[in-house]
């Protein structure tokens, strides 16, 4: 099992580990994730982590790196330099990031950069959105004799990256970030040949105290999610579609 005392330098750096912080509920860490952090010097992390998941690492430095929109290239080059330079100085480096830190996470850049400087690097998986939502909402992606296909994808996209996102065909979708792109994934499904009455769950805030969950149709998610205001989830497909009393 790792921990700091038994992690040694490996060419005058110190070891990094990915942690997923999950979904937001601090309670909804792994038990590795939540060891490590107690275990901590220095902890960046992402600005959707709650100050309740920090409380689990009192003892680390903590560097905000988080943003919620911007320049995430120029930013993202910054977040592996410091990962890079907080290596240098401390034993125990941990980069703590919302959901999983393999989907949606910008774990490649981070990798690659901590590989390419000899850097020992740990991937601690979290609960992604996805699966958090639909447990919050007790809504299964998946319903036998109707959907046994799920794909998540995402239409933010990096700079001078237009967005050309091609839906997946599968039975249920689940786009994260998709409050600003409601309107265009709704208007791409329909020209698609999506039913307007395809049920959607909309999860904001997902499993924080300020949770709220919206029950619409794909017709109805064509008008926009301008009363969102947090991050949200949305889910698109036939096997959200409320049970029967039966």
């Amino acid at each position: 099992m790792p921990s700091s005392n038994a992690d040694q330098k490996i060419s005058g750096y110190g070891k990094v580990y990915l942690i997923g912080a999950g979904p937001g509920a601090a309670d909804l860490i792994t038990v590795r994730g939540a060891r490590i952090l107690a275990e901590a010097d220095v902890v960046l992390h992402d600005a959707l982590v709650t100050e309740e998941l920090l409380r689990l690492c009192p003892q680390a430095v903590r560097i905000s790196v988080g943003k919620r929109s911007g320049q995430r290239s120029t930013a993202q080059t910054l977040i592996n330099a410091q990962l890079i330079e907080c290596a240098k100085e401390y034993r125990l480096v941990v980069r703590l990031k919302g959901g999983d830190p393999m989907l949606f996470g910008r774990a490649d850049e981070e990798l690659r950069a901590l590989e390419t400087a000899g850097i020992e690097v740990e991937i601690i998986p979290g609960i992604t959105a996805a699966l958090a939502a639909a447990a919050s909402t007790k809504n299964p992606l998946t319903r036998r004799g109707i959907a046994r296909s799920v794909a998540f994808f995402t239409s933010s996209t990096a700079p001078n990256h237009p967005d050309q996102v091609t839906l997946p065909d599968c039975d249920t979708l689940v786009q994260y970030m998709g409050g600003k792109e409601a309107i265009k994934t709704a208007q791409r499904l329909l020209s698609q040949g999506r039913s307007p009455d395809t049920p959607v769950v909309v999860v904001e805030n997902c499993s924080r105290e300020n949770e709220r969950i919206l029950r619409l149709l794909l017709s109805e998610l064509e008008q926009g999610l301008s009363q969102c205001s947090g991050p949200v989830l949305v889910m698109i497909g036939e096997a959200l579609a409320p049970r029967g009393a039966g």
